[in-house]
């Protein structure tokens, strides 16, 4: 994620701080520090308690990634925000079985922490200092094992709310799916989740409770954007890269300038250019390194000054499914299809997107099932004509 600071890894897991959280801490000393009789050490330690619950998040997160990882799913990094922990998944799992464990392995950790908490307060206090918890939560935090214990219940109440993104949706999700297709049940529980968002931020405006309405806005928006992922790989399920890549696009060579790669991208609508050394893909120059390169140098510059080295190449034989994050969250907007160590093709985010309005076009017709025959018929008429008209090149 942009604007985050590297903390380190663990098991090869990149954890992350957003610039964001910042924020929070020099509110939360300002907010103790405001109380009445509030002095710098108990501030300080206010500050102190946050640090360790958000700690208790991260561990949150990395039980969701370790898990993940048995179901040998990788994860791409860990961030900490404000609002809480983000772990990014390199994919998420279709097995209702394996959803269900990795959406409960974070609260796991939650109650383990609870335990030992609730375990070391009785041995070291009495069990009168774990009944005053609730009392103490509500005082002036304090870095103490009582208010730890209780905001960790807290966390696993609220993660397990039935309602997407929190961990309680995916679980909903995966006792549904398996009575309904992927795509249904998440629907099913999105639509669960938007209606427990209404509800929070309803509730936030009567209560006049700002916090309720970030909540419920943050949990109505997670919920859309689940289901449209859902859709989207529903849509793509079974589609292939060859079925959605452009076979009829321009590239640029070596010996090219910085000025023909200006005439061909205002000549059409494509974008991004493949750098070929005869027949050899050597680089790709997105429009922005373009603009980039057009600043530093002047367009007599070879087209080699702006390209990049380092993409990733496709087969045609690649399950379009599998890249929407790939293009989503990459760098590059374009990527080069291979076969037989040759280009190919191009997919492209529009491409993509593309494929997506036909589904939906054909879905609203009741000719959903038409979809893949049409992308197949397609993409055999424009093989064919390649044979007779090759990729445009200079």
């Amino acid at each position: 994620m942009k604007w985050s600071l590297k903390l380190g890894s663990v098991a090869g897991i990149g954890i992350y701080v957003h610039w964001t959280f910042s924020i929070l801490i020099v509110a939360a000393l300002f907010l103790f520090l405001s109380q009445p009789e509030a002095d710098l050490p108990s501030a300080l330690g206010g500050v102190a308690f946050i640090l360790a619950l958000f700690a208790c998040v991260l561990l949150h997160e990395l039980g969701h990634a370790l898990c993940a990882r048995r179901y040998q799913i990788g994860t791409r990094d860990i961030t900490m925000l404000p609002i809480g922990g983000l772990a990014r998944l390199q994919r998420m799992p279709t097995d209702p079985k394996q959803e269900f464990w990795i959406a409960v392995a974070g609260p796991a950790v939650n109650v383990a922490i609870a335990a030992i908490s609730f375990v070391l307060i009785a041995l070291f206090h009495g069990f009168d200092a774990v009944r005053t918890f609730p009392q103490t939560v509500a005082n002036i935090p304090q870095p103490t094992l009582v208010n730890l214990m209780g905001m960790n219940i807290i966390l696993v109440i609220f993660n397990m709310l039935p309602a997407f993104p929190m961990d309680g949706g995916r679980v909903l999700r995966a006792a549904l799916a398996k009575r309904l297709p992927y795509h249904q049940a998440t629907r099913t529980a999105a639509t669960v989740g938007q209606a427990m968002a209404m509800f929070f931020g309803l509730l936030g405006l009567l209560a006049f409770n700002p916090f309720l309405v970030f909540i419920a806005i943050f949990v109505f928006l997670g919920a859309q954007a689940e289901a449209h992922y859902a859709e989207t790989r529903f849509a793509l399920h079974g589609l292939k890269v060859r079925d959605a890549m452009l076979t009829h696009f321009r590239t640029l060579s070596e010996g090219d300038t910085l000025g023909d790669a200006v005439d061909e991208l205002l000549a059409g609508s494509q974008q991004d250019f493949p750098i070929l050394r005869d027949d050899e893909l050597v680089g790709l120059l997105t429009r922005q390194d373009l603009m980039q390169a057009l600043s530093d140098h002047d367009r007599n510059a070879p087209v080699t000054e702006g390209m990049t080295r380092e993409f990733e190449e496709l087969a045609e034989d690649d399950e379009l499914e599998t890249l929407q994050e790939k293009l989503r969250d990459g760098f590059t907007r374009t990527l080069p299809v291979m076969k037989n160590g040759r280009l190919s093709g191009l997919l492209t985010r529009e491409n993509l997107g593309e494929v997506l309005m036909i589904h939906s076009a054909l879905a609203e017709s009741g000719n959903g099932a038409q979809m893949r025959d049409i992308l197949h018929r397609g993409r055999q008429t424009a093989s064919h004509d390649d044979v007779h008209h090759p990729f445009l090149r200079r």
